[in-house]
């Protein structure tokens, strides 16, 4: 169900927006909110000529009905969604969320950058179409 890298998907998408994310953490160094980190990713983002949107809505649905919206940090290159942390490290509870992120917004490619410590701490979450049920093991 998610793939880390393998799949090959946006793969240098993926690489261009850490890049970004290594350029931001090298200049402003760690320790600050997540908002800050956001926000220079948009510059960088913006001097690279990288195509994003910042904090677009997604209405979020139960049985049809509008229940609320999702609101992503970022979607690069109209089909990754980017989310800021700074957070000890990234859990199986981030990857679980960003799963559910991507089912939301209909992309498959998410990339979650955690911004905490001196190194910079990134995971790529892919959700792939489940299988047919005739190929299910």
């Amino acid at each position: 169900m998610n793939g880390m890298n393998a799949d090959g998907l946006h793969t240098k998408e993926t690489e261009a927006i850490i890049g970004c994310a290594f350029a931001v953490l090298n200049d402003m160094g760690h320790g600050f909110h997540e908002k800050p980190y956001e926000n220079a990713l948009v510059v960088e983002f913006r001097y690279r000529e990288i195509e994003y949107a910042q904090q677009p809505r997604y209405p979020l649905t139960y049985r049809n009905e509008p229940v609320g919206e999702y609101i992503p940090d970022l979607i690069a290159f109209g089909k990754i969604v980017v989310d800021t942390k700074t957070i000890e490290r990234i859990t199986d509870h981030e990857i679980g969320r960003m799963l559910n992120y991507l089912r939301a917004t209909g992309l498959q490619v998410g990339l979650i950058i955690n911004f905490k410590h001196a190194r910079l701490q990134f995971r790529r979450v892919t959700l792939t179409k489940p299988e047919s049920p005739d190929h299910q093991h």
